[in-house]
């Protein structure tokens, strides 16, 4: 069986320790022979990579190792390109969160004007790595699950339309997983479903078991109640703001009882709930920088320390297992269904086709092939065309270096109450951002 080499884009991320014990969980059917780091930052990459030296070496010696801020080094002979990338790191996350707060708009990463200050700081260097895989590995395939994936997805779709570049998101799978536990199933891969949407901005309209018993109706009371929240949170995702979130679902759901929803259409529903239940001064970003953050550097500096992970506290990303099944998808033209980001082309019937929509699709040997959703209810239908709208003048903005564009998208989104907040909104987004964005005509 062929051994592959993987490269993590985004070496030093808090995911990349969970990533690597996923991907050293799975040779059995994704036999691997090199895995390799790139970062930009050869400092905080070096404190996660000291530590993913000892659990190769522990759990495979013979996978080579190499962590690196070089890209010819880096993107020579892949087969896969991992990426998981946060332009700005977390301080700049956080300033995407609290200049909002500060006109009373929702300060969130991926949503409103946050997501669109992220995505933003995060075209360039998306197609950075693009350019160095096609340059250095032309045949390799690049797995992206960069946030804020929707406006990714459109910069790839519009700038690097030949690329082969697959855009994924693990959140659908977070709340399948919550699915699964509420429905007493051993796992989500239990259930066949059908879904459609944007990235953070979709619905589930058919859940069964594989004898095609329909297990929507169970799903529906429990959210109804108690929204996906089941009695053991045992994922990522249980600090208080998670908990909150996927309890918050029982309103989503309210307003379309046919579907089930994505957690975050809670941003666009219900903004003004998430700005009177959020502290301004202390956003997601600091509770990730003083949780989960601390947490895995503190394992990895005590794992390096030691040469050894005995007694450490990481943990598998199981969660993030669809990497692992994407890419077997790919190596193996196993034609498996997984929900992707991909251009719509007729997927979603009564939609714009050039629109970057997340369906299922089945995922072989060349790529993705979308299935028929077929039309969709104009309620969702209307609310995903403004939200495409947002998306597709955000990448206009950044290819053209188009002020106007960009205070149109803010205008646009359904957080922002009005243009001279959203203008406001993007002066000061501009000056938080003079490091990382084009300058803006």
């Amino acid at each position: 069986m062929k051994k592959f080499s993987i490269l993590i884009a985004g070496g030093g991320s808090t995911y990349t320790p969970g990533i690597v014990l996923m991907l050293l969980s799975h040779l059995d059917r994704f036999p691997l022979r090199s895995i390799k780091f790139y970062d930009n930052d050869a400092d905080r990459q070096k404190i996660v990579a000291d530590a993913c030296e000892v659990l190769i070496r522990e759990r495979n010696p013979e996978i080579s190792f190499l962590a690196t801020t070089d890209p010819e080094t880096a993107f020579t002979d892949v087969d896969f390109v991992m990426a998981h990338i946060r332009a700005g790191k977390y301080a700049m996350r956080e300033l995407d969160e609290k200049i909002p707060m500060k006109y009373n708009v929702v300060g969130q990463e991926t949503c409103g004007p946050g997501g669109i200050a992220y995505g933003m700081r995060t075209i360039g260097a998306m197609l950075e790595l693009v350019d160095y895989m096609e340059k250095y590995s032309p045949q390799a395939w690049m797995l992206n699950y960069s946030n804020p994936a929707a406006i990714v997805a459109e910069a790839t779709r519009k700038l690097r339309p030949d690329s082969r570049i697959l855009n994924i998101c693990d959140m659908p799978i977070g709340i399948e997983r919550h699915m699964a536990e509420i429905l007493h199933l051993d796992s989500r891969k239990d259930m066949d479903i059908s879904y459609y949407g944007l990235n953070h901005f979709g619905w589930w309209t058919s859940i069964k078991d594989h004898a095609g018993n329909d297990l929507m109706p169970v799903l529906k009371e429990h959210i109804k109640e108690k929204g996906y929240c089941v009695e053991a949170q045992m994922y990522q995702h249980t600090d208080d703001s998670w908990t909150d979130t996927f309890r918050k679902a029982r309103d989503v759901y309210a307003l379309d009882p046919d579907t089930l929803p994505n957690t975050y259409l809670k941003y666009y529903f219900y903004p003004d709930y998430v700005v009177e239940h959020t502290d301004p001064a202390y956003t997601r970003a600091n509770q990730v920088m003083d949780g989960r953050e601390k947490f895995v550097f503190g394992e990895c500096r005590k794992i390096a320390e030691a040469q050894s992970s005995e007694g450490a506290d990481l943990h598998i990303d199981e969660h993030a297992s669809y990497i692992v099944d994407l890419a077997c998808a790919l190596a193996y033209n196993t034609k498996e269904k997984m929900l992707l980001i991909v251009e719509n082309n007729g997927a979603v019937q009564n939609f714009d086709p050039t629109a970057m929509v997340e369906v299922p699709c089945l995922v072989g040997s060349d790529g993705p092939q979308a299935l028929c959703i077929g039309d969709i209810p104009r309620f969702q239908k209307g609310l995903m065309e403004q939200q495409v709208a947002v998306e597709k003048l955000v990448v206009e903005a950044w290819a053209e270096q188009s002020y106007q564009k960009l205070w149109q998208a803010l205008t646009l989104s359904r957080m922002v109450p009005s243009a001279s907040v959203a203008k406001a909104i993007l002066d000061d987004l501009i000056e938080a951002n003079k490091d990382y964005w084009p300058e803006l005509k």
